[in-house]
């Protein structure tokens, strides 16, 4: 009997944290996108034990930083509230020394007005076009945008910046892992 608790608590504990291959692109394929992109790189995030999506990132380029149009596209594995994904938003900025000015909170504002909910299967893109911010969508088309490319870099740096919380995770996004 102790041998198959033991046995379970192994398989469960190989499961929760072995490196899965992320999920191929859902959003990405419904969108009517400005040009063509190419993968980057890809990753599963992981916090604990818990699956909390799968992540792909394309650029018109197949590189980053050097693109016109990037998408980022994340597939959730768990179900999350709007406000939820907002508030660690603004949790993120503060963790990598970004302020949350006046601009910020009605950045964040409007992401509460725009993202919904999230059901495990769900997907949201953001599509950044150099000088033209950040447009959000789901699989059913686009859910909003908001017109500053401070935005967008701020945004994109939770993921793709030097000091992201998720330094693996990054790595993989960017194709150097």
């Amino acid at each position: 009997m102790f041998t198959n608790k033991c046995a379970w608590l192994v398989a469960f504990l190989l499961a929760a944290t072995a490196s899965t291959e992320a999920h191929s692109a859902q959003c990405l394929e419904a969108i009517d996108l400005p040009q063509k992109v190419e993968r980057v790189g890809e990753t599963r995030l992981r916090v604990m034990f818990f699956k909390v999506y799968d992540a792909l990132l394309a650029t018109n380029t197949g590189d980053f930083p050097n693109y016109q149009t990037l998408a980022l596209e994340l597939n959730y594995l768990r179900n999350i509230k709007a406000d939820t994904l907002v508030d660690t938003t603004a949790d993120e900025w503060k963790k990598q020394g970004i302020e949350v000015t006046a601009e910020h909170e009605q950045w964040l504002t409007t992401l509460r007005s725009i993202w919904p909910d999230v059901q495990e299967g769900d997907c949201l893109v953001a599509l950044h076009e150099r000088s033209q911010g950040l447009r959000f969508y789901n699989a059913n088309g686009e859910l909003g945008i908001i017109e500053s490319d401070t935005f967008a870099e701020d945004f994109l740096a939770i993921w793709l910046g030097e000091k992201s919380s998720f330094e693996k995770n990054r790595d993989q996004l960017l194709g150097v892992e």
